[in-house]
């Protein structure tokens, strides 16, 4: 086993991902591959908790949901958080 390898993060796939644990560099092939775990699981409606900040993990998050086949639909949280989490409506089809 390699030292990435052991530093590999598990995440639950739960249909919410918070993205304040990873670099920035890494938020689009995170958020890209927790999608696609989703998509896996049948797991249709995801929350992507960016934080409020700048923006810039928000604009990134919307960047990949934008080329991503997959999504139907997202739109900023209308609740509590505000802006500081996107929803997304993801479109499962049986191949």
């Amino acid at each position: 086993m390699t030292k990435a390898d052991s530093d590999a993060l598990e995440l639950p796939i739960d249909g919410v991902l918070d993205l304040h644990t990873f670099a920035p560099r890494e938020v689009a092939s995170v958020v890209d591959e927790y999608l696609w775990a989703c998509l896996q699981k049948g797991i249709l409606d995801v929350r992507i908790i960016h934080g409020k900040g700048k923006g810039m993990l928000r604009r990134t998050v919307h960047s990949r949901l934008l080329k991503n086949p997959d999504v139907l639909e997202y739109h900023l949280d209308d609740g509590p958080s505000g802006w500081g989490s996107t929803l997304v409506r993801l479109n499962f089809q049986k191949s």
